[in-house]
């Protein structure tokens, strides 16, 4: 049985995160310094690293004495074999990137996916969806949209709101605005920001939701994709009847290294995949500090970025012979199921 995980990295900078937008708001940002380019590269030569050890180790079990063997994976102290799969050695991941940055950062965009990834859309001005108007909302998601694809020169499929903040009125939306895909729903419901769906009657395809069977006419005339709108949810971790946060981003920080990787492999038996999330100042012990901000806000933006790093490259070396696949590429795949 094959394992898939799904890296999703949201492409925004220090100053540009929800906890500090009172503190830095979006008309100032041009005054601050852009941290995100190298960032994003050490994350980029990360995935990089983890495909090459991934071709590396498929070469060396083509010669091994036992083939069958060969192909396992020990994600676990016990040896969990998670996958048997040697094939797909490339690590492609999906980019959500914020439109502001993507403007004055396009040769970064560019590279992205010239490395192989998704780039995909994290809206222009990182405002919560679920406080903005109707006009606003598909604005934000036009522009967002045609940006990336004019410095791209392709389509953009996925979408991702600022900290998850979508209903099922936004999912409409976002649909309506051509997109194949959203990756906003979070189903912990202890967070005050982030939206509600329900999408209790909507069919499931591996960890992907369907939310529509229809596509729009603009969709139907430049596109041979899945003709589906599908929702793919961070991957949480539900124990009796709690769910608890294990996506990414400062959870992954929190979290115990043995812990979080018990409750990753956990997810892997029951759904066969895990989606992760994770920002590139989360890698950036050395970005300004705003000490003018609340000491919440502080605690969840700093907590353990200085280890943050390496602890992911761990991670994703104990992973590493999951398939490591772009959002895109995994609703193309159950789509066909």
């Amino acid at each position: 049985m094959s394992y898939f995980f799904l890296i999703t990295i949201d492409v925004e900078d220090w100053f540009q995160v929800e906890n500090f937008k009172k503190y830095i708001p979006f008309d100032s940002w041009s005054s601050y310094e852009l941290r995100v380019e190298k960032n994003t590269y050490r994350l980029l030569d990360l995935f990089d690293s983890i495909e090459r050890k991934k071709t590396e180790g498929r070469m060396q079990n083509t010669v091994s004495d036992d083939e069958n063997q060969a192909s396992s994976i020990k994600f676990s102290d016990n040896g969990q074999e998670l996958t048997e799969d040697k094939q797909n050695d490339k690590v492609q991941c999906t980019f959500f990137v914020l439109g502001w940055l993507a403007k004055q950062l396009p040769h970064l965009v560019r590279e992205i996916q010239s490395r192989g990834h998704e780039v995909a859309s994290h809206g222009y001005k990182h405002n919560l969806c679920n406080a903005q108007s109707y006009k606003d909302i598909k604005m934000d998601l036009y522009d967002s949209k045609n940006l990336l694809e004019d410095i791209i020169g392709t389509q953009v499929f996925g979408y991702r709101a600022p900290s998850f903040s979508i209903n099922n009125d936004i999912l409409e939306i976002i649909e309506e605005c051509g997109y194949l895909y959203d990756s906003s729903y979070n189903s912990f419901s202890m967070h005050g920001r982030y939206g509600h769906v329900d999408l209790s009657r909507n069919e499931k395809k591996g960890i992907a939701i369907r939310i529509s069977k229809s596509l729009n006419a603009e969709r139907r005339t430049h596109t041979t994709e899945p003709q589906t709108f599908y929702e793919l949810p961070i991957s949480n971790l539900k124990l009796a009847q709690q769910v608890l946060p294990w996506g990414g981003g400062g959870y992954f920080r929190m979290i115990p290294f043995i812990l979080f990787r018990w409750g990753v492999r956990s997810i892997l038996k029951k759904e066969n995949a895990f989606l992760f999330y994770f920002h590139p100042w989360e890698i950036d012990p050395d970005q300004p500090k705003v000490d003018n901000a609340s000491k919440l806000y502080k605690f969840r933006h700093y907590l353990n970025i200085g280890t943050a790093y390496s602890k992911l490259h761990k991670f994703l070396e104990i992973c590493n012979q999951c398939h490591f696949v772009s959002c895109r590429q995994y609703v193309k795949r159950v789509s066909k199921d």
